[in-house]
């Protein structure tokens, strides 16, 4: 798995990349209200912000870590956003995207990096 200083997790699965929030993310956040998720077959741009996140503490948006084009999202944030909170790092993911160039994931950091960053 792969981290951005943003506090998003990648996890490849075959050639596609999924993507949620950390577990620190989410207890920064607060108690998530509403998740707002891209469409599928939206091509993206690394940087693009492509979901909103509204907590009771603040807002938020997740950009897209590597160019590509969304091929899923979960549908279950948009009816529990406390999913989130509950379980970062398994179900509450938000999204997955067919990577046009994998590579794009090595300027990401490892675990032992990203606990570094949020000590």
């Amino acid at each position: 798995m792969k981290y951005t200083e943003d506090h998003e997790w990648l996890r490849v699965e075959d050639d596609l990349v999924v993507v949620g929030i950390t577990e620190h993310a989410s207890t920064q956040l607060g108690d998530v209200v509403f998740v707002e998720l891209p469409e599928i077959e939206t091509m993206v741009t690394k940087g693009d912000e492509i979901v909103v996140i509204e907590s009771v503490k603040a807002a938020s948006d997740i950009v897209a870590p590597i160019d590509g084009e969304i091929v899923a999202v979960n549908d279950d944030l948009v009816d529990n956003p406390g999913l989130v909170n509950e379980d970062p790092l398994g179900a509450a993911w938000f999204f997955k995207i067919k990577a046009d160039d994998l590579s794009q994931l090595d300027d990401y950091l490892d675990e032992d990096a990203y606990k570094e960053l949020i000590e």
